[in-house]
């Protein structure tokens, strides 16, 4: 059986200076949205999914009214196709080896032979869950989770937008056997994913996965004080989150922030240090940076 049903995919090639736009006018429309350089300093890809298909005429006027404000000469053409149905998962499985990152190696359920020595096993299979430990941005996590676990005692860890889990497990495996981790998203099918890959792992009896909107849901709980927050997730929400985040720290906790693309560091970064936490670390893989913000023992919520 399919494990992809199809759906409709807008994208289009922006200049960089419209990127941000034409990602949020695609993500209103779709709310699935992903952007990359196509070479540096170069135009953008901008493309999104979605299950019904889109109004070209809306989107093409929301479009135009980007690029006049941009004032750029001439309107990106957009591209609107159907993604016939595919059984993705098995394809993605054969075109997914396993990949060494640190002290964490990520492999398919399907691959048998046994882990290098010293190194932390994840078993991670790609599914409709964003995170098999390719993106440059789930690489950034795991080097902060490994750079952190050499310099600060962890017992209580929030994965927030958790997507395949891959995060949550990472943490619960090194910080192992008295780390407990809260793993949250708003997609159903991700906590779906995360539970399956928390029982393949071995600690599902020491990670919870939930549904939450962000910092709502009562099981992530607004007031809880995490000694480290995951949040892999993309720069506006972030912005948005600064404030519930930090509240959501203990004293002297962390937080390592990733999904961000380089020009738009700044903006995260003074939303954050507007809410009294400092930046301790910064890891760049290509354009994504991660990072690694403090909240001080003696903190005031601003």
């Amino acid at each position: 059986m399919a494990q992809f049903a199809g759906a409709w995919r807008i994208g289009l090639s922006a200049p960089a200076s419209i990127a941000d736009a034409a990602q949020d006018l695609l993500e209103a429309v779709c709310g699935n949205v992903s952007a990359f350089e196509t070479e540096p300093d170069g135009p953008w890809t901008v493309e999104a999914y979605s299950a019904r298909k889109p109004d070209r005429t809306a989107v093409e006027t929301r479009l135009a009214l980007v690029a006049a404000a941009a004032r750029l000469a001439e309107v990106p053409n957009c591209d609107i196709t159907w993604i016939a149905p595919t059984d993705w998962v098995a394809e993605t499985k054969a075109a997914f080896p396993p990949v060494r990152w640190g002290r964490f190696w990520i492999h398919g359920s399907h691959h048998r032979a046994p882990a290098p020595a010293a190194t932390i096993p994840l078993a991670i299979d790609a599914t409709v869950a964003f995170g098999t430990g390719e993106h440059p941005t789930t690489q950034g996590c795991l080097r902060s989770i490994e750079w952190l676990h050499r310099r600060h005692p962890v017992r209580h860890v929030l994965d927030l937008g958790c997507g395949s889990g891959i995060l949550a497990i990472a943490a619960a495996q090194i910080w192992r056997p008295k780390g407990r981790v809260m793993a949250a998203d708003l997609d159903p099918d991700a906590v779906r994913v995360t539970r399956a890959h928390c029982a393949a792992n071995g600690v599902a009896g020491r990670i919870r996965a939930v549904c939450s909107d962000g910092l709502q849901s009562r099981g992530v709980g607004r007031h809880r004080h995490y000694d480290l927050i995951l949040a892999n997730i993309l720069a506006r929400p972030l912005v948005g989150l600064a404030k519930p985040l930090a509240r959501s720290l203990a004293p002297g906790g962390m937080a390592v922030l990733s999904g961000i693309l380089k020009h738009q560091a700044a903006s995260v970064t003074a939303a954050y240090r507007l809410q009294g936490l400092a930046l301790t670390r910064r890891f760049q893989f290509g354009p994504w940076p991660t990072l690694i913000f403090r909240r001080p023992s003696h903190f005031q919520q601003k």
